[in-house]
């Protein structure tokens, strides 16, 4: 079975409101701002589940999407946590 090697996964994630820091951002402020917009897709898809609950919308494939965006930018940002964490043990074994 082969592979296609000129796959592309970098269409498939829209890299929206997210772009490289400017000027003297901190760590601590990417961080926040990060959780901040996974705050916000989880608003979002809330929101588009009471619109289709209280028939506004019959619209479920753009609920599904909002719901899975909230999903998929949820468990990063865990993975994310769980890197920091994993980063921050490592640093406290090491003996001066």
């Amino acid at each position: 079975m082969k592979i296609d090697s000129t796959l592309n996964f970098g269409n498939m994630v829209e890299n929206k409101g997210v772009s490289a820091p400017k000027g003297k951002s901190s760590f601590g402020e990417i961080l926040k701002d990060s959780i901040q917009k996974v705050g916000e897709l989880e608003k979002q898809a809330e929101t588009e589940v009471e619109k289709l609950a209280k028939m506004e919308t019959q619209d479920i494939h753009n609920t599904m999407i909002a719901i899975e965006k909230a999903d998929i930018s949820f468990q990063l940002m865990m993975q994310v946590r769980n890197k920091i964490i994993n980063a921050y043990e490592e640093m406290m074994r090491i003996q001066v």
